[in-house]
């Protein structure tokens, strides 16, 4: 443990992180969740690869620290460290062109290079950090899964090196970096050792990333409790299932929390006008604006109801596609957001052509227009067929737009399913992944916003009013991390 008076380091690594570049949920965590555990009284670093896409305003900033060459197997490579503060957290940057230079972040025929070379060079830093008791490596998701392997069997009985302890973080099993087996002499440089050879190979001719991490890894977490139950069974569990049964005492489940200053109705100038759970009635004006801005009918008596976020099968769009004209039929108006798979892109915008008086599609991303649907809306749709955590149900629950989800994994966790009889709940759900138990939860979503609109106000308020803030997550990492550290 750290002396008294010196707090314990965490080096948080990641491969994206907001406000610097995000393609996803783990962009939003590893940009928020670094600044609650500072407040839990750890001395938070993160990393990041210094690719082309981070804006200028932040490159033009950072501050070299330190340029050094290391090997990865016969090559040897180089690595520059860039260092860059923001609200108290101190970011570095791994920067080498080679890898990183490229007008994309994902998708790339050496991805398993560039990751491996990413996964070593954290743990090459290390020593560089000025001021930093390293005691914890927490890595996010594939694209640092390496670290713990490397951590283990290039660093060991290096002082600076034994005390630290790793944790590896699941956010999306579906993505695990499975590559030829050729890549663990020819790029890892672990060919010859036996415990690395069991322990990343899932066949004869492929390894697996992720599964290095599972396996190396002092302790594991995922982002939400029944997300971490649901990967211990073969549905859920992409082939690694047995790695999740084996380790499920060093296996934790913490759901995700979301930037609640930034998710704020009140403040949020990107809004027609600004509302809080005790002063709803700004929701009315952002309603109008938003069927405004879409030429649609302006009429507050007609619900409308949002999706946003990646257009896949993962989120549900395949029983989207089985109901959407029968749903179109209602009174109702739909607005899409986000971009995915062609087929599920053309079946919205043929929808959209169908119904051109209901629906609007727009295939991009946009966090302003985002903002201003979640505030506008009355519902969100997120059938998902699995969901790790899940953050725009509860980004819409922040704006008083109650989801209808699936009743699965973070879905489950944060969304509470309205009870008649009491009179609680946050949103609606269904269980079976099945088109029309998602049509039934919908009409009868309908059917409560037109027939009852005190009981819909009430579930605004009960949604508005819960906690998604990162301070309750931040408590339960803080007892993993003491829990890692004994």
């Amino acid at each position: 443990m750290a002396t008294k008076n010196e707090k314990i380091g965490v080096l948080f690594a990641s491969f994206e992180a907001m406000p610097f570049l995000k393609t996803g949920g783990l962009g939003d965590v590893a940009g928020s969740l670094p600044k609650a555990l500072k407040k839990e009284g750890y001395d938070v670093r993160v990393v990041l690869p210094k690719v082309s896409c981070i804006p200028d305003k932040y490159k033009s900033k950072m501050k070299h620290i330190k340029d050094f060459y290391f090997p990865l197997s016969w090559r040897s490579v180089y690595c520059g460290i860039e260092e860059y503060t923001l609200k108290g957290i101190t970011y570095y940057f791994i920067d080498n062109e080679y890898y990183f230079k490229r007008d994309g972040i994902y998708g790339y025929f050496d991805d398993g290079e560039r990751m491996a070379y990413f996964s070593k060079a954290i743990c090459e830093i290390i020593p560089y950090i000025p001021n930093f008791n390293c005691r914890i490596l927490h890595c996010n998701d594939w694209h640092t899964a390496l670290a713990p392997v490397f951590l283990r069997e290039c660093y060991r009985n290096q002082p600076i090196y034994d005390r630290i302890r790793s944790i590896f973080t699941v956010h999306n099993i579906k993505f695990q970096g499975q590559m030829s087996d050729y890549v663990l002499g020819d790029i890892l440089g672990l060919s010859q050792i036996p415990a690395a050879n069991a322990q990343l190979h899932i066949n004869h001719d492929t390894i697996n990333f992720m599964k290095g991490a599972l396996s190396y890894s002092d302790l594991i977490s995922t982002v939400s409790p029944s997300y971490a139950q649901e990967i211990q069974n073969p549905f859920y569990g992409e082939h690694l299932e047995r790695i999740f049964q084996r380790r499920w005492s060093s296996l934790w489940g913490i759901l995700n929390g979301i930037d609640t200053e930034f998710f704020n109705p009140e403040k949020d100038k990107a809004l027609a006008a600004n509302y809080s759970a005790d002063y709803i009635s700004g929701k009315s004006a952002c309603k109008k604006a938003l069927q405004n801005e879409f030429c649609l009918e302006e009429d507050e008596d007609i619900p409308i109801i949002i999706m946003v976020g990646r257009l896949t099968q993962q989120k549900g769009l395949d029983l989207v596609a089985c109901i959407l004209d029968e749903l179109l039929n209602e009174r109702m108006q739909l607005i899409v957001l986000g971009t995915g798979d062609q087929e599920y892109e053309w079946m919205l915008k043929n929808a959209e052509y169908r119904h051109p008086d209901k629906m609007r599609v727009c295939l991009n991303f946009d966090e302003a227009l985002s903002h201003r649907m979640y505030a506008g809306a009355d519902m969100l749709l997120m059938p998902s067929l699995f969901e790790p955590c899940g953050l725009t149900q509860m980004i819409s629950m922040r704006y008083g737009t109650l989801p209808i989800v699936r009743q699965t994994g973070g879905l489950r966790d944060s969304v509470s399913c309205y009870n008649e009889y009491t009179g609680e709940g946050t949103g609606f759900g269904f269980n079976n992944y099945n088109a029309h138990e998602l049509l039934y939860t919908t009409k009868n979503a309908m059917a409560l916003y037109h027939s009852h609109r005190d009981i819909w106000e009430a579930l605004m308020h009960q949604a508005m009013t819960q906690d998604f803030s990162w301070d309750n997550a931040a408590k339960t990492y803080d007892d993993m991390y003491k829990e890692v550290l004994k």
